[in-house]
């Protein structure tokens, strides 16, 4: 079952006796009882007054009947009848809650109702529950005994019967035991049954026939709640599959189809009401009830196609329509007068009963239309109101005065509007469109009002933005001792400019000083976000920037002009001042330094990084501990304030070493090849010993020329390898690939020597034989000079680790 149809309730016949016929129809499409065919049950209850039946029906079928409250006393709680389906029980079971009997609201003399009630339930009803207190049982007029009489006798006369069962509910059961209270109960009924008038084919048919008594006793429910609840509980089960063979209703007769018990249960009542024996209205009263019923339905059906009134119905369904309230008074004016000129002669309680009946239907016919007009009010002032606000924020009006000054403004004009729309007749109250529009107004109002503070926030936010983040990144690039003192001077003008005029901007919205402090100091703390965001952007590019410091101070001179590594440079402080410029760059890093506090952090990374020596030398060396052996500067900078801790210096200071030492090596590497290149002559204790040793061997060369031509020409073809395979060059980057280098040369150029000599050999001589020799020397000397070439030579870069590599060069002879 549907989980939303399960507590459905509806209120079948009010207390003037008044079917509620589209009650009943909306009840049964909502539990879909059409869809059920035979397959559904109805119980009914009755009992005297305040006995508890809607407690006992709320607790034995989940429904929501209102039940008594006993401390405001005892009165009636349920007027006329009530139905409502059943919570949770198979199949459909349909419950019905009758007002009870002997109340003393009706008074003693008007039992009609209860008589017809009574009535109603036993010839709708599959199972009756006859609801009586234990004390009452074996009275005569508590029993209810009288009212099942006159039920029993009537029934028998009006319907076909069918069979019911009687269940005697016994509430707040004593000690008597049920099986003892049982015989008291079934013989009264048969007494009431023998002595009711029966027609003559029922003369001798006994009340099983048409009744199935059943007795049940439960406990008190204010004293023995829960054993009251158990006992409910189980009798609560019983009622599982009641049409079924074997169940409490399982051989009942007649039963109407679900798809027809609207419509049956109408015709009953219409029937019990009509019958004189059990209702005697007085007949003028009767004839005026009908008589001006019928007026009623005729006025209002008229009411209903009345042109005008659908014309202004139409109208205002798309539109606003001015003098509303006046026009549509003067339509109802008109109708309620056509039903009093008709109906003057009925009887005045009648009459004036059918009339407001009638005003009631039709201000519930017109309530529609009136509220559409509201509605169009309120979207227009609405409308409008956005208009003007808008109009007044541009044209430079203070925001809270432009707001204060429109809301007044428009609500006194929907005020006016209301009022012209009013229907005399009605006392319909508009304060809740008007709380509406109020609250829309107010919500535009915080929208616009947050948008613009929005707007404002994030314009100084970005102007602090611009004015900051460049020149902070700018300062932090050149670090130096006045870094921070100029961040710190950067920060408090910016941010003095911005908060001024963002204040300044403020004062319009009227706002309390709490708010406005806030505003102000968060502006304060975005400024302060944006220099501590760009170092922490920054710090992450730390060993970059370092790099880039070391690479431009190392590479540069003073003049910022590339050094040449001549042999004259002093590397050491060279390498020495490059490293000290970027670990004042690491120091400033470090941490944030936005307030005025003063901070160890570079002597402390000076001695540690840069002069350990020093550092060791005025401490015990047993007692020597590395302060940068730490994940925090202690106390000197909160960890907030942190960028780059002891342990990451220390680690971004051993990479900055690695990564730089090779462009300190080549530096000097390039300077023991430049004092190579410029000093070709042997050492002066060298020169000395050549002479002292040699001289024997000079005075032999002297004494026999051929060895000195014999020597020249080694020398000319040695000269020519040398400048062929470019030796020195070779051995710029050191020995060993010098070696490999030449080795792999030698063979090709000494061949490459060798064919340009046969090429000069066989060239055709143009002097005779007497030149020939001169011109082999000439050329020889020629081919010396110009076969002269530059080997391939690697300069590395540490800069940037790219080598460059110059081609080698062939000059031929011309």
């Amino acid at each position: 079952m549907d989980k939303s149809i399960e507590c459905c309730s509806t209120h079948l016949i009010d207390g003037d006796g008044t079917f509620n016929a589209s009650g009943i129809d909306k009840f049964t499409k909502e539990v879909k009882l059409a869809e059920c065919g035979l397959s559904y049950a109805v119980v009914a209850i009755m009992g005297p007054q305040s006995s508890g039946k809607s407690t006992l029906l709320n607790h034995l079928f989940g429904t929501n009947f209102r039940e008594m409250d006993a401390f405001k006393g005892r009165s009636q709680t349920t007027k006329g009848i009530w139905m409502a389906h059943c919570v949770g029980i198979e199949p459909c079971t349909l419950v019905m809650d009758l007002e009870g009997t002997d109340g003393r609201e009706r008074g003693e003399d008007d039992t009609t109702f209860e008589k017809q009630s009574a009535l109603f339930a036993l010839a709708v009803s599959d199972i009756v529950l006859i609801n009586m207190w234990c004390h009452d049982i074996g009275r005569e007029q508590a029993a209810n005994k009288p009212l099942l009489k006159t039920v029993f006798q009537v029934l028998m006369r009006l319907f076909s019967p069918r069979k019911t069962t009687l269940m005697f509910v016994i509430r707040d059961k004593t000690r008597t035991p049920l099986e003892n209270l049982e015989p008291v109960l079934k013989e009264d009924i048969q007494k009431i049954w023998d002595s009711v008038p029966k027609p003559q084919v029922h003369k001798e048919t006994p009340i099983s026939e048409f009744f199935n008594v059943e007795v049940v006793a439960l406990s008190s429910y204010e004293e023995k709640e829960e054993q009251f609840k158990e006992q409910v509980a189980n009798l609560r089960q019983r009622f599982f599959h009641s049409i079924a063979p074997g169940g409490l209703a399982g051989d009942r007769r007649g039963v109407v189809p679900a798809s027809g018990f609207s419509f049956s249960l109408q015709h009953i009542w219409k029937v019990i009401k009509e019958n004189k024996d059990l209702d005697l209205p007085a007949h003028k009263v009767m004839v005026a009830t009908v008589r001006c019923e019928e007026i009623a339905n005729e006025k209002f059906s008229s009411f209903a196609t009345n042109e005008e009134w659908c014309q202004l119905e139409q109208t205002v369904q798309s539109q606003p329509v001015p003098g509303f309230g006046r026009k549509l008074t003067s339509i109802l004016d008109v109708c309620l007068s056509e039903y009093d000129s008709e109906a003057t002669y009925f009887d005045e309680g009648v009459r004036s009963s059918k009339r407001k009946h009638l005003e009631e239907k039709l201000l519930q016919l017109v309530h529609p239309a009136y509220q559409f007009m509201l509605g169009h009010i309120r979207s227009g002032t609405l409308y409008r109101f956005k208009e003007a606000f808008a109009s007044a924020l541009n044209g430079g009006k203070g925001f809270a005065v432009s707001a204060r000054d429109c809301t007044e403004f428009f609500m006194s004009q929907f005020d006016k509007a209301t009022a012209d729309a009013d229907i005399n007749l009605a006392n319909w109250d508009s304060s809740r469109v008007r709380e509406k529009l109020q609250r829309d107004i107010d919500a535009h109002i915080a929208e616009v009002r947050a948008a613009k503070l929005s707007e404002l926030t994030t314009k100084y936010e970005t102007k602090l933005n611009e004015a900051l983040s460049g020149p902070v990144e700018s300062l932090l690039d050149g670090a130096s001792d006045e870094t921070w003192p100029a961040i710190r001077k950067l920060l408090r003008r910016e941010t003095e400019v911005a908060v001024t005029g963002f204040s300044s901007a403020l004062s319009g919205f009227e706002m309390d000083e709490a708010t406005k402090s806030k505003m102000l100091s968060k502006l304060e703390d975005h400024a302060r976000g944006i220099v501590e965001v760009k170092a922490k952007e920054e710090a992450g590019r730390v060993l970059i920037r370092m790099k880039d410091r070391f690479l431009t101070l190392f590479s540069q001179d003073s003049d910022s002009m590339p050094r040449v590594w001549t042999g004259k440079e002093d590397i050491r402080a060279i390498t020495k001042t490059a490293r000290s410029s970027s670990l004042k760059l690491l120091s400033v890093m470090a941490a944030i330094r936005l307030d005025d506090d003063v901070d160890a952090i570079e002597n402390t990374l000076s001695l540690a990084l840069v002069e350990p020596s020093k550092s060791g030398t005025s401490t015990n060396r047993s007692n020597l501990v590395d302060p940068l052996a730490s994940s925090s500067w202690e106390e000197v900078v909160p960890s907030s304030k942190t960028l780059l801790t002891p342990v990451q210096c220390k680690s971004l200071w051993r990479q900055f070493k690695t990564e730089t030492e090779y462009t300190v090596s080549q530096a000097i590497a390039a300077q023991e090849a430049s004092r190579r290149n410029n000093n070709w002559l042997p050492p002066p204790w060298a020169i000395v010993a050549i002479v002292v040793l040699g001289f024997n061997e000079f005075m032999t060369l002297l004494r026999n020329p051929l060895y000195l031509g014999i020597i020249f020409v080694l020398f000319l073809l040695i000269k020519a390898l040398w400048m062929q395979l470019d030796i020195s060059g070779e051995f710029r980057n050191g020995a060993l690939p010098g070696i490999l280098s030449i080795s792999t040369k030698l063979l090709p150029t000494i061949m490459n020597l060798l064919r340009k000599l046969a090429e000069e050999g066989q060239r055709p001589a143009n002097s005779g034989p007497q030149h020939n020799s001169p011109f082999l020397a000439k050329n020889s000397t020629n081919d010396q000079s110009h076969m002269s070439s530059v080997a391939s030579s690697e300069v590395t870069s540490s800069e940037n680790g790219t080598e460059y590599s110059s081609p080698l060069v062939h000059h031929k002879a011309q």
